[in-house]
């Protein structure tokens, strides 16, 4: 059954009312990726790489640290752009007190500098570090990095007037398919949602039933 967050996602897509061929192009683009397998991100019972990147002040925060003495709900996001992303990033910012109850943490990541998390940040309220993977080093290690095809390529141009090379730190069009780990303090991934339709992410419901087993 779709939850409350995806219920809102898919009232987002209906509400944008693109041109069926424009649809078409993204659809088929997903399915591919994900036929591919190009990112399947990790899995269940997989060990969470380690990371240090720096949040939207700059500082750096290390997952390490962080699970030394709590779980993490690590989201990997697309951009201040994306407005799949960003209700994403608001959903988990309402339940974020109810995550701390539970003993857990937040940590969002994307490709963007900084200085893009920064007021991204500001403008969600968020109240959960914000980081910017500028190299996607992180995001290749968890298996989550993509190039999209010239054809979506075309569509983000000539359709949205989004290039993404200005809108990644590093310069690229590569991406992270949208994806949400639950990593125990051991750093092992305890739950996982993986998708390459952007769509479509994990339930906060999903979230809180996860971190509630592990307490």
């Amino acid at each position: 059954m779709t939850g409350q967050l995806n219920s809102q996602l898919a009232d987002l897509s209906a509400a944008f009312a693109l041109p069926e061929d424009i649809r078409t192009t993204l659809q088929a683009a997903n399915a591919d990726i994900a036929e591919a397998a190009a990112a399947p991100g990790l899995a269940v019972g997989e060990r969470a790489p380690d990371f240090t990147l720096p949040d939207a002040s700059g500082h750096a925060v290390t997952l390490s640290e962080r699970l030394a003495s709590v779980p993490v709900v690590l989201s990997f996001y697309r951009g201040d752009w994306c407005p799949y992303c960003n209700l994403e990033l608001r959903a988990l910012q309402a339940h974020l007190p109810e995550i701390h109850a539970l003993g857990g943490s937040v940590i969002a990541i994307s490709p963007q500098s900084p200085d893009r998390a920064a007021p991204l940040a500001e403008r969600e309220g968020l109240g959960f570090d914000v980081l910017s993977d500028i190299h996607q080093e992180t995001i290749r290690a968890y298996r989550l990095q993509f190039t999209p095809p010239a054809a979506v390529k075309e569509v983000y141009v000539n359709v949205f007037g989004n290039d993404l090379s200005r809108q990644n730190a590093d310069g690229s069009w590569d991406l992270p398919v949208p994806a949400t780990f639950v990593i125990d303090r051991g750093a092992i991934v305890r739950a996982a949602f993986v998708s390459a339709d952007y769509t479509t992410r994990m339930e906060p419901s999903d979230i809180l039933d996860e971190l509630r087993r592990l307490q």
